[in-house]
C-alpha cells in the first residue's frame, strides 16, 4: 500500500490529540528547555494544536515582531497551564510558515523569530528570504558571525 505524503495544509490543519495537557516529566524531549525557565516536575505543559500556533502568528501586525516564547506563554495562558511544550510549538510555527507558502496564504510567518532574535533557517526561502521579507517592514538585520538577527527585536515584540 502507497502513503501519499501530506501536504504543509495537511500538516496544519491535524488536530488529531490536539490539545493534550501533560505534567512534566525528566523524560520529554523539552523538559532542559522549560526547566531554563523554571518549569519543575509535575508542572503541567500544553501542546497546543497547530492550528491554534498558526492563528497567534497570523494576529501579528507589519512592522511587529512575535517569539517563540510569547506564543508559548499565550498558548498556557488559554490553556490554564503553566507552561507551553516549547519543542512542538516551534515544529508547528514551521509547519505554519510552510503552509503559508504552499497555499500563497496570509500568515505572516518572517514576523516570526527565535526566542533571541535569530531569523529561522528553516523557514521557506531560508533566513535570506526572511530577511528581505523584514527589511521590506523596516526591519534592521544584523550579522552575528554566521547566524542573522533583527536589531532591537525585543522593542517590536508584540505581548499578546
Amino acid at each position: 500500500m502507497v502513503h501519499k505524503k501530506k501536504t504543509w495544509q495537511q500538516k496544519l490543519e491535524d488536530s488529531t490529540n490536539f490539545p493534550k495537557t501533560l505534567k512534566l516529566e525528566p523524560n520529554f524531549p523539552c523538559y532542559r528547555a522549560l526547566q531554563k525557565v523554571g518549569a519543575e516536575p509535575g508542572d503541567s505543559v500544553v501542546l497546543a494544536p497547530p492550528l491554534e500556533v498558526d492563528a497567534i502568528m497570523k494576529r501579528v501586525p507589519k512592522g511587529k515582531l512575535i517569539t517563540l516564547r510569547e506564543i508559548c506563554e499565550k498558548l498556557a495562558r488559554k490553556h490554564k497551564t503553566r507552561y507551553c511544550c516549547t519543542l512542538t510549538t516551534g515544529i508547528f510555527i514551521m509547519i505554519a510558515a510552510n503552509a503559508a507558502e504552499e497555499t500563497k496564504g496570509d500568515t505572516p510567518y518572517w514576523r516570526t523569530l527565535k526566542n533571541n532574535g535569530e531569523l529561522n533557517k528553516k523557514y521557506p526561502g531560508g533566513v535570506e528570504r526572511q530577511k528581505i521579507l523584514l527589511e521590506k517592514e523596516g526591519h534592521t538585520i544584523i550579522n552575528k558571525g554566521k547566524r542573522l538577527f533583527v536589531k532591537d527585536f525585543e522593542k517590536k515584540v508584540i505581548k499578546m
